[in-house]
């Protein structure tokens, strides 16, 4: 089977402007890496979960806060085609 991964964009609009979260990866690699190496917060979802339980695990890893809501799931099909 092939690895899915999941995430959560986390956004708000403000008086100017849309702001999204976006997190800079870990680990040597990336080490003094800033430029172009930022992302949303996602991971890779294990054999025993959901992918939305699977990203709101990874989101509270990688920032340390458990996302709240009205949470709406995207078609991973429309952000590679742009259907």
């Amino acid at each position: 089977m092939a690895k899915q991964s999941a995430g959560i964009l986390l956004y708000r609009f403000t008086a100017e402007e849309l702001e999204v979260l976006l997190v800079h990866p870990g680990g040597p690699f990336f080490r003094n890496k800033d430029k172009d190496w930022w992302k949303i917060p996602k991971g890779e979802v294990l054999s025993n979960e959901q992918p939305f339980d699977a990203a709101t695990r990874e989101f509270h890893e990688e920032t340390g806060y458990l996302p709240h809501g009205n949470f709406m799931a995207l078609n991973p099909a429309s952000v590679f085609t742009g259907a």
